[in-house]
Parts: C-alpha cells; sequence; structure tokens
C-alpha cells in the first residue's frame, strides 16, 4: 500500500516561510521508525539532517514552501490545505497520514473536505500523528529541516523566527525603531507586530 505522511513546520512562526513537508513509502511504517522517524521537534539539528539522509533512500521526500507575502495576502489555513492537497495529487497514495493542523473538534469537518478535494477516501488524521505514524515524522523531518535552511539563510540575529524568541522579538524591535519597510521574510500581518509596536511606543524593549 502507498501511504503519504504530512506534517508542517512553521505554522506559528512571524519570520520565515511555514514549509509543508511529504513522505511517500510503500511498506511497514516499523522500517521509517528504526531509520528515525519521529516528530521532528524531539530531534536535534543534527540528529534530524542525519536521518533526513536515511530516510531519502528509503521513501519519496518533498516539501512545498509558502512564503511570508503569501501568507500575508492569504489564508494559512487555506494555503496549508492547498499544500497537502498538493503533495496528494502529486503522489496519489492510497491512504494519507495526517498531523492535525486543527483542534481536536474539527477534525471531522477537516476530513471530509480533504476527502471531497482530493478524491482520496481513506485519510487518518490526527493530533501529534509526527510522533504516533513515523511516515508523519519522516514529513516533519523534512519538513523542519528544509525551513530551517532558509532560516538560517536569515542570519543568526532573526533567531528561530517564532514570537516566544527573545532574538526574533529583539531582531523585529530593532525593524520598528529603523521604521522601515520590514523584509521580505517577516509575516507582517502576524499579531506580534502589532504587539512590538505597541512596546515600542511606550519605550518598551
Amino acid at each position: 500500500m502507498r501511504i503519504l505522511g504530512l506534517d508542517e513546520a512553521g505554522r506559528g512562526s512571524v519570520i520565515g516561510p511555514l514549509v509543508v513537508g511529504a513522505c511517500l513509502f510503500d511498506g511497514e511504517q516499523s522500517v521509517l521508525k528504526k531509520a528515525g522517524a519521529d516528530d521532528s521537534k524531539a530531534l536535534s539539528a543534527k540528529r534530524r539532517d542525519a536521518i533526513l539522509v536515511t530516510l531519502q533512500s528509503l521513501a519519496t521526500l518533498r516539501t512545498i514552501t509558502i512564503l511570508p507575502a503569501q501568507i500575508d495576502e492569504g489564508n494559512v489555513n487555506d494555503l496549508e490545505i492547498a499544500a497537502f492537497l498538493a503533495h496528494v495529487a502529486h503522489f496519489k497514495p492510497d491512504r494519507v497520514y495526517l498531523d492535525a493542523p486543527v483542534n481536536p473538534a474539527g477534525i471531522p469537518k477537516l476530513r471530509e473536505r480533504l476527502i471531497r478535494a482530493s478524491g482520496v477516501s481513506d485519510w487518518v488524521v490526527e493530533p501529534k500523528a509526527d510522533s504516533t505514524y513515523p511516515v508523519v515524522g519522516a514529513a516533519s523531518i523534512a519538513a523542519k529541516v528544509e525551513r530551517d535552511r532558509a532560516i538560517e539563510g536569515l542570519g543568526p540575529e532573526v533567531g528561530s523566527g517564532y514570537p516566544s524568541d527573545p532574538y526574533t522579538r529583539t531582531h523585529l524591535l530593532g525593524l520598528i525603531k529603523q521604521e522601515v519597510p520590514m523584509p521580505h521574510y517577516v509575516r507582517t500581518r502576524w499579531a506580534t507586530l502589532d504587539n512590538l509596536r505597541q512596546q515600542s511606543l511606550f519605550g518598551g524593549g
């Protein structure tokens, strides 16, 4: 059976792209697990890089990168679902495993939407699927490595790109205080920027 795992990296970040990863595999998922496929967040960057090399010899991996400008102009939920469906259309799997991007209560509705739009009737959509199903863990690793490379290319001063990261917040505050247009790698519609502008206005930071 041709199975497809789907997961993303960077959904909640304010800097950098959202990357949607896919892993197509035909075989027992225990093979991927033995190779180290797991939730990418539970692995160090060095370990992710090493595991990715092994996974590339066992399965077919693919990523779709959604840029900050696309997110600013659209809806991150719709863009993410479009990427999921693009992967499915490309690979034409028998079954899809997806790390649920919604609250558990919203899973049945999302699953119906994906079945209807993809033509694939067998979807397994669960929270924490990246740690439960190795094929999703593999997709998670592919997405995370790709996003990390994009963030590293921006320089160390941007931090991880997530709102909770002090380096990221300091970098954004510096841009705000310079009163210059935000660079291409910033998601300008994120509430983080409004909060930091208020902080800057009242002398914080």
